[in-house]
């Protein structure tokens, strides 16, 4: 594995720039805005709420073309939609435009694919009612319907740690009278509140885990460059991590501390990462590392750690046999809530390419020092999973076929002819 990659837009961070450049006063224009169609699915619904949205490319005429997106703002009254919002395969988008669309007094509704039509969605239900939104789904799942206007500010304690729903109540507490507060019982990734204050509005850290918003304020437009998205380079990370003599460069990567986790674990594992430049932009931090291959031992993996990893876990395990020691995943029950029941998943295909492992209910345990075969493999048109077992089936003997393979369209479409690039046969 050997190249130098600039990796499309931060995923959860295009969705929070595009919300909120569709409720500040003016046009943003966003840079690298991820390729993925989750993202293409909140640009879509924010289209239909009246938002007028201009996609182009951007970068020097000799230099590769990273798509631009312009957003002119609504000054946070969007228009009554006229047909239901789509949200496609993309929980990000249903869970954190519903909190924008508690404010909003008018009627909307929000549909998914059949995938996200079984995720579950009465952990936004229960704080928007609390503020005096009237949503209403069926038996916890989507389609939900949303009577959104006036909303009181509330002290939420989150039930289950999730970035998803934090992000709902503190969007829709920008629309709510007083002081909105949310408290979470493990710390998960920050970007609504970095997102936030780039667009001018204050969010407070109130207590360990708790954070506080205030009502009424407005938003400015940004001009901003979406970081490259680490989860998406998790994968060429793990992947450099198989084969002597790799040596990756990623460029314009995000390097915030809540989704970096991922870094100390592969070092702990033992690629040799090196952090070559480092910046701030917008709240985020932002820079170039440099990958190595390693000889890899192995890790346990639960707690804080598991929920700071949630979106890496597949591709970890993935690669747990090809450790000395194994790895061990525990704490991640949320896996079971995804796009597919990803815990699931990765034993059913681990074991299809001859590996042991041991499922739980919250986790997994992969021993080290196992040779992998070829299979049939499937992706259950889960984004993650496809990525993360092409990553896998690089190193086995033999053949791999990957089911439903184009899952990874939902966040890196690019992903296949990008892996060729680095791929050395």
């Amino acid at each position: 594995m050997i190249g130098s990659l600039q990796l499309p837009g931060d995923k959860s961070i295009s969705h929070r720039y595009a919300m909120l450049a569709g409720i500040a006063d003016g046009v943003s224009r966003l840079e690298n805005f991820s390729t993925g169609a989750d993202c293409g699915s909140t640009l879509g619904c924010l289209e239909a709420l009246g938002c007028e949205i201009t996609r182009s490319a951007a970068g020097a005429s000799n230099a590769p073309q990273v798509p631009a997106v312009e957003v002119e703002g609504s000054g946070k009254r969007l228009q009554a939609p006229s047909v239901p919002l789509d949200c496609g395969n993309s929980g990000s988008t249903m869970r954190m435009l519903s909190g924008i669309l508690a404010g909003q007094e008018f009627v909307s509704e929000l549909i998914g694919d059949a995938s996200l039509s079984r995720r579950p969605m009465a952990r936004i239900m229960t704080p928007l009612q609390a503020m005096g939104a009237e949503v209403t789904a069926t038996d916890g799942h989507a389609p939900l319907r949303i009577r959104g206007g006036h909303l009181r500010g509330i002290n939420y304690k989150l039930p289950v740690a999730s970035a998803q729903v934090k992000s709902c109540v503190l969007l829709a507490g920008l629309f709510a009278d007083g002081c909105t507060e949310v408290e979470e019982p493990l710390s998960t990734r920050d970007h609504t509140e970095l997102a936030l204050g780039a667009f001018g509005a204050e969010v407070e850290q109130a207590g360990k885990n708790r954070w506080r918003i205030r009502g009424g304020m407005k938003l400015r437009p940004v001009h901003a460059v979406v970081p490259s998205d680490i989860s998406t380079a998790a994968f060429f990370l793990c992947a450099a991590a198989l084969f002597a003599e790799s040596n990756l460069i990623f460029d314009n990567l995000l390097l915030n501390p809540t989704r970096a986790a991922l870094l100390d674990v592969l070092r702990a594992l033992g690629l040799q990462i090196t952090v070559l430049g480092v910046e701030q932009r917008h709240g985020e931090l932002v820079g170039t590392l440099q990958a190595r291959c390693g000889r890899l031992k192995g890790a346990s993996i639960s707690g804080q750690l598991s929920a700071a990893l949630i979106d890496e876990l597949p591709v970890l395990a993935a690669i747990a046999p090809y450790t000395s020691e194994g790895i061990e995943i525990r704490d991640a029950k949320e896996l079971r809530v995804k796009e597919s029941d990803r815990i699931a998943t990765v034993a059913a295909n681990l074991r299809a390419m001859g590996a042991q492992v041991e499922e739980r209910e919250d986790g997994l345990r992969v021993p080290g020092n196992q040779r992998l075969h070829g299979a049939e493999l499937q992706s259950h048109d889960d984004h993650r999973i496809a990525m993360a077992f092409s990553v896998a089936a690089l190193r086995a003997e033999g053949e791999s076929r990957i089911h439903e393979a184009d899952a990874a369209r939902i966040s890196f479409p690019e992903f296949y002819t990008t892996l060729e690039t680095v791929v050395q046969r």
